[in-house]
């Protein structure tokens, strides 16, 4: 199995690259944010990425949303010391195939990343009956979106354009359009792509073809 790590603690993630090393596993890049995670995913093609969920510029949320918006077929699992709901909840609704602590016994750990290859989601104790019970009581909330194509035409346009570097009163006036109106197709953006804030939008929309 060909994983990417990606954490931003040096000391952590230098820690589970030899264990996961030592047991067998290839470990064929690194990144310390969502961004480079991004980047590695698309230029390793790994079978798997180990995705800290609490990570500086992107956080491993939505990193794993853009991955597997962008390839399906890698697996994405969270690793992270927060066992709240809410970030448990949100991770596998963002396409996330499971979701490990950093307090895990070791033996365990690797026993549940080895158990995908059987169709398993790697969930560390309790958390499968919490995950079941939530989405039974909100079955839409499994539901997800995929990011740049779900921008209509003319969002794509106004996001080109402000990644370029052009503001929002020259993009209003090429395109025929009031600030108000850039501004507000801005913030649709934000919200469509399932990011944090328009800087976090532009540097995503640098990365990706939108013609």
């Amino acid at each position: 199995m060909r994983v990417v790590l990606a954490d931003d603690h040096p000391l952590f993630l230098d820690g589970l690259k030899n264990l996961i090393t030592s047991r067998g596993l290839e470990v064929v890049g690194t990144a310390c944010d969502g961004w480079e995670a991004l980047d590695r995913a698309r230029s390793l093609n790994p079978d798997l990425v180990l995705m800290d969920v609490q990570m500086p510029r992107l956080d491993g949320l939505a990193a794993t949303r853009l991955i597997k918006a962008e390839m399906p077929r890698i697996k994405v699992v969270m690793l992270t010391m927060d066992d709240r709901n809410e970030s448990l909840f949100e991770a596998i609704k963002s396409g996330a195939s499971g979701y490990l602590l950093k307090t895990e016994n070791t033996d365990v750990f690797f026993q549940s990343l080895l158990a995908m290859a059987e169709g398993q989601a790697p969930l560390s104790a309790g958390l499968a009956a919490r995950i079941l019970k939530e989405f039974a009581e909100h079955p839409d909330d499994t539901r997800k979106v995929a990011p740049e194509d779900g921008l209509s035409t003319r969002q794509r346009q106004v996001l080109a354009m402000v990644a370029s570097g052009m503001t929002y009163k020259e993009v209003g006036a090429k395109l025929n359009l009031s600030e108000r109106t850039i501004k507000y197709h801005m913030g649709e953006i934000v919200q469509r792509l399932h990011l944090e804030n328009r800087s976090q939008v532009i540097e995503y929309a640098q990365r990706i073809p939108l013609a």
